[in-house]
């Protein structure tokens, strides 16, 4: 009988985006509008989506082995449960529903507010689904504020339902198309992959997860970066290594002519339409661009 990882994945705005980082890194996801239980293409496997809000609690009692949250909900189960009990955290992940980048949680009012700072929100009304983060980030800043839940749309409650909010945000246009000005980061945050401890205790599942994290890992580390292929004379090297940034350093390989060596490296490809020319300038030859799917580091 063949033995199964439980995985937890992110359902609603991470769905795709994860699904298309488990796709780089090897696994082929296959999600039905109409089933929480998505194929994956390893039948080591069993995959269920969560909302990311709760993956930290099924994940530490057991109900999954792993799963992928934000550090906010790890964060927020942390606070209800006095500490992270029972997760582990496998890898550091770092991509969101837009871009590869962190997202942030701000605290936010409306922009013709008399709110300026933190300090001027004492006894205001706050709204947002983070709430035991707020309420420790305004316990921090020594001001006593009424920390509600938001059940979504928290954007629009300011003035009338609330002072000011407490939201995640990618590029912030959401909030400056309601007219809101960020006073404060509350919270900075990534995906992360966890484990359940219990988990991690059984052998084979620990070394399924920690291939896991590998390959996601090499996946996130590829995003951005393309390979570059090229020959030149060994008499313009220098030139065109000048142009080469690396990863660690570009691979120098003879050709059959001694005259000529092959040159492979990785770079960031937006770097790649203004160094394509200047390696044909600097007497490069047979350059090949290729795309990555995985960089073990």
């Amino acid at each position: 009988m063949t033995r199964k990882i439980k995985l937890g994945l992110p359902k609603g705005s991470l769905q795709d985006a994860t699904i298309q980082l488990f796709a780089r890194a090897g696994f082929n996801i296959y999600a039905s509008t109409r089933s929480y239980f998505p194929a994956i293409d390893d039948e080591e496997i069993d995959c269920m989506l969560i909302r990311a809000q709760e993956m930290a609690r099924y994940v530490a009692d057991g109900v999954l082995d792993a799963g992928l949250t934000g550090q906010d909900w790890i964060a927020e189960h942390a606070a209800a449960h006095g500490g992270t009990v029972g997760i582990e955290p496998l890898a550091d992940l770092i991509y969101a529903k837009q871009s590869f980048g962190k997202v942030r949680w701000v605290l936010a009012v409306p922009e013709d507010s008399r709110y300026r700072i933190t300090k001027d929100l004492e006894g205001a009304t706050i709204a947002t689904e983070l709430v035991r983060v707020t309420q420790a980030y305004f316990e921090r800043q020594g001001v006593n504020v009424n920390v509600e839940f938001s059940w979504g749309a928290t954007e629009v409650k300011p003035p009338v339902l609330a002072d000011a909010i407490v939201e995640v945000t990618e590029t912030g246009s959401s909030l400056r198309a309601n007219r809101l000005r960020i006073i404060d980061t509350v919270l900075e945050s990534n995906t992360q992959l966890i484990a359940s401890r219990e988990s991690l205790r059984d052998d084979w599942k620990r070394t399924k997860l920690q291939n896991i994290a590998l390959l996601l890992r090499a996946a996130i580390e590829a995003q951005g970066r393309v390979g570059i292929m090229l020959n030149v004379k060994r008499a313009d090297l220098d030139a065109v290594l000048a142009l080469l940034p690396a990863l660690q350093r570009p691979t120098i390989s003879p050709l059959a002519d001694g005259d000529w060596v092959a040159l492979n490296t990785i770079i960031e490809e937006r770097t790649v339409r203004d160094l394509i020319p200047r390696l044909k300038a600097a007497q490069a030859q047979g350059i090949v661009e290729y795309p990555l799917n995985k960089i073990v580091l």
